[in-house]
């Protein structure tokens, strides 16, 4: 048994109205998904609307979202706020202790991957913040993925196509979606458990451009679908979920109270249906469902 999880900052279930860019966009599902609609999805796909305000007052925010998410613990519920950007040290001290990667390890189950390419400029120059992925990555005993692991197929950058690495004059080979979804399959089948996160969802929310997110948006979803389409499902369970809602309303320029969708694929997505409810579910479900298998 395999565990893919896809993660799409700021990603929220919306409205069909013309602030959300999902509205009359079909080149993008299953990605857009509207309040009160229940969408079919490809491939026999499940639904979970997620809870991402997790008891607490208040926006929901990423530093404190993530690190629920890669943790198990109900971090807004447990310090008694959320937290916009970066981890801060009680984040990362919770990380430190209970990252998903730290609790597959002492339980045996490996080798697992956070599948994000990092540039070389991370690696000698020290960043002042450091995202809740990077600290769950340091609580483990795995390596950073490098562009040379981007080059062999055993890794992707955050933008699947390469285009923002090349306009920095990285030499690496432009994707298309389906290709980067083809080798993000490739990688999950190599691992019991894969992690990729995807972030220009959230910018682009900040951001209010409408135009943009509907270019990117249909991108966005051929990707993912080409993932799905190119992973044993009989072995292995896709999780598409989000820390909070964004780009599902360009009205506001901050997060949304909205819930996150949690897209589920594979053998054991009846039994991540009836698990998931809130962020804080998603850790202890993917380790008890890698242990029984």
């Amino acid at each position: 048994m395999r565990v893919l999880l896809i993660f799409i900052d700021g990603l929220g279930i919306g409205k069909r109205e013309a602030t959300n860019p999902f509205d009359n966009l079909p080149e993008a599902a299953p990605l857009g998904i509207f309040v009160d609609e229940t969408p079919v999805l490809p491939f026999d796909g499940l639904l979970i609307p997620t809870d991402p305000r997790l008891g607490i007052e208040g926006r929901p925010q990423s530093a404190s979202g993530q690190t629920t998410i890669l943790t198990g613990i109900n971090v807004p519920a447990t310090l008694g706020y959320h937290k916009q950007g970066f981890p801060n040290a009680a984040m990362r001290e919770i990380l430190a202790e209970h990252s998903i990667f730290l609790q597959l390890e002492e339980r045996g189950i490996e080798p697992n991957v956070f599948a994000n390419a990092y540039t070389p400029q991370f690696f000698v120059e020290e960043p002042r913040w450091k995202s809740a992925t990077t600290v769950a990555v340091e609580a483990s005993a795995m390596r950073f993925r490098t562009l040379e692991d981007l080059k062999t197929g055993n890794a992707l950058f955050h933008d699947f196509t390469n285009l923002l690495l090349l306009e920095r004059d990285f030499e690496v080979e432009e994707y298309t979606p389906e290709q980067a979804g083809q080798i993000l399959a490739g990688i999950a089948g190599r691992h019991k458990f894969t992690l990729y996160e995807h972030f220009i969802t959230d910018k682009l929310g900040h951001a209010q451009n409408l135009e943009l997110a509907r270019m990117h948006l249909p991108r966005l979803a051929k990707f993912v679908l080409s993932v799905v389409e190119n992973v044993d499902l009989s072995e292995t369970t896709v999780l598409l979920t989000s820390d909070h809602g964004n780009i599902e309303d360009l009205s506001v320029r901050q997060h949304t109270l909205s819930n996150v969708p949690t897209l589920c694929w594979g053998r054991e997505k009846e039994f991540f249906a009836r698990r998931i409810k809130t962020l804080a579910d998603l850790t202890p479900t993917i380790v008890e469902t890698l242990i029984k298998k």
